[in-house]
């Protein structure tokens, strides 16, 4: 039984484009109590492979935690196998914006200890004890609401694209460093304030609900489906977009619009920017925000040290590589000291 993918990303991209179909970028997830993540795991990858689907998904005891892409064509039979799981009947799928058939080139099914990072070592914690879940049309009227403190859980690199007006939007790397700061933050306001988070598609302000609800915060809700179900029915039910900007993706597209406000800078040279690249140096790898000049002038890298090292001979490159580990904890996602214009 096959239980891991055959092809290389070049090679599933080739047959991308040759089969010629069109494909949806879908993400959802779902906090649930799973006894036995490794046989469900297997589970999923014997019957997505089958039904073509390609994505990054994560499963644990705590839940499942998806980004995928599937023909359209197979749409209906994978939404069927969903149906047949029971905590996954009916689940609320995010379906992208913006499309692109490229949007993951493989099938990676791992088992995680949990499905979102959060350092708590708490077993009383129960995290499908969730916040209030808002539609759009509700978490408009709440963040007008004086008594409300609206929060991004999202890093750094996330909101410097794009957020929610008068949103408070953490400095952190990770979401296990923001629960202590806003708890701290907010401990004068446990019970009255009104909590408001967000996040990109829901996961990570669901679990953050059920943390500060664990802590003693009383009035704690959250935006349904995140910022992607957010534009969705902004445009199906023509309401006011209060979200500026960019809302950043974990795929290769890396973000998706949903304001023309552009309210980031390139890293290098301080214009105006809000794209998102990886320094073409891989030993380096670096995510920064470059616009089209700095990319021409640089390489689409992020220093010299890095443009002189991708000017190398491939096997060169893969010499200096040999025995170094990347690592988000050397690169901080923008943090890095050789751009000037970092935030």
């Amino acid at each position: 039984m096959q239980l891991y993918n055959t092809l290389s990303a070049e090679e599933r991209a080739e047959l991308i484009e040759r089969a010629g179909k069109d494909r949806l970028t879908i993400s959802f997830y779902k906090y649930a109590h799973i006894k036995n993540p490794e046989i469900f795991r297997n589970h999923l990858f014997v019957t997505w492979d089958e039904l073509e689907v390609l994505g990054r998904i994560y499963v644990a005891h705590e839940g499942i935690n998806a980004q995928l892409s599937v023909p359209s064509e197979n749409f209906e039979k994978f939404k069927t196998h969903l149906d047949s799981i029971s905590f996954l009947e009916n689940v609320r799928l995010n379906i992208a914006i913006e499309q692109d058939n490229f949007s993951f080139l493989k099938l990676k099914v791992k088992v995680r200890d949990k499905i979102v990072a959060d350092g708590l070592e708490d077993d009383t914690f129960d995290v499908t004890n969730k916040g209030v879940h808002l539609d759009a049309e509700h978490f408009n009227r709440l963040i007008e609401d004086p008594n409300t403190v609206l929060v991004d859980m999202r890093n750094h690199y996330e909101s410097e694209i794009g957020h929610f007006k008068n949103a408070v939007t953490p400095d952190v790397d990770t979401f296990r460093d923001s629960l202590p700061i806003i708890e701290e933050d907010l401990k004068e306001h446990k019970e009255d304030k009104n909590l408001v988070m967000y996040c990109t598609g829901g996961i990570r302000c669901e679990k953050a609900s059920a943390y500060y609800k664990h802590r003693g915060f009383k009035n704690v809700y959250q935006l349904e489906g995140g910022i992607i179900n957010y534009f969705r029915q902004v445009q199906e039910k023509n309401l006011e977009n209060k979200f500026i900007g960019k809302n950043f993706v974990f795929d290769q597209r890396r973000a998706e619009r949903i304001s023309e406000d552009v309210i980031a800078n390139c890293h290098q040279c301080g214009k105006p920017c809000d794209t998102h690249v990886n320094c073409a140096n891989e030993a380096c790898h670096l995510l920064f925000i470059q616009c089209e000049e700095c990319a021409e002038k640089m390489d689409q890298c992020c220093s010299e040290e890095c443009q002189h090292i991708a000017s190398l001979p491939y096997e060169e490159q893969k010499s200096l590589r040999r025995g170094k580990t990347k690592s988000n904890l050397i690169f901080k996602k923008g943090r890095s000291e050789v751009l000037k214009y970092k935030r």
